[in-house]
């Protein structure tokens, strides 16, 4: 379970395929906290830390995350997201954040609005995913609250803090994003499309 306040940065430092697999290897300043076992989410995605070595770290993901995600986009030298898992006990800045990515979109656009941004994302609608105006969306990772919510689109408000402690910095139209829908709206839907 993670909040979706991104911790740190981290730098992707090798890929490597084996079989239906991709081995990825990061370099973090947070590297030397972590350990085998590990749950550490990537761009969103949870993935488990299976071998660590100095200051980089490595994760393995299967077919099924590299075909829902962007992780088969991923090059050596990319900015990826980093958040550990969160800690009982701790409060709860972002929101309930799974980690399982639902589906990938599209930045259509970017608006600078006087120090802030306004990123719009385009996804399949196919796919049954929703979002409601100032509902929860997680974008990379990153928990954010939904504007302008339409059928297959939506946008998001980032401020300068968030904007320089996260990828969204990289972002240009066309970047494909990891999105992980609000687990209570998944629910909700799930239980309304029962009913029908």
């Amino acid at each position: 379970m993670f909040t979706g306040i991104i911790e740190t940065l981290g730098i992707v430092k090798d890929l490597k395929k084996e079989n239906g697999n991709l081995h990825i290897t990061v370099s973090s300043t947070i590297t030397n906290e972590l350990k085998i076992d590990q749950s550490v989410a990537h761009n969103g995605v949870c993935l488990t830390v299976v071998a660590i070595n100095n200051d980089e770290y490595t994760v393995t993901a299967i077919k099924e995350t590299i075909l829902k995600t962007n992780l088969g986009d991923w090059k050596v030298g990319d900015l990826i997201n980093i958040e550990r898992a969160m800690k009982l006990g701790d409060r709860l800045d972002g929101h309930i954040v799974q980690g399982h990515v639902d589906q990938t979109g599209i930045c259509k656009s970017i608006e600078e609005a006087n120090g802030s941004w306004y990123f719009t994302f385009e996804y399949n609608k196919e796919m049954s995913n929703i979002t409601i105006e100032k509902g929860s969306i997680t974008v990379n990772g990153v928990s954010l609250t939904v504007v302008n919510s339409k059928e297959n689109e939506f946008s998001v408000a980032i401020i300068p803090y968030t904007y320089e402690h996260t990828n969204f910095k990289n972002f240009k139209i066309g970047t494909k994003i990891n999105l992980e829908f609000d687990v209570v709206g998944k629910y909700v839907a799930r239980l309304y499309a029962l009913k029908q």
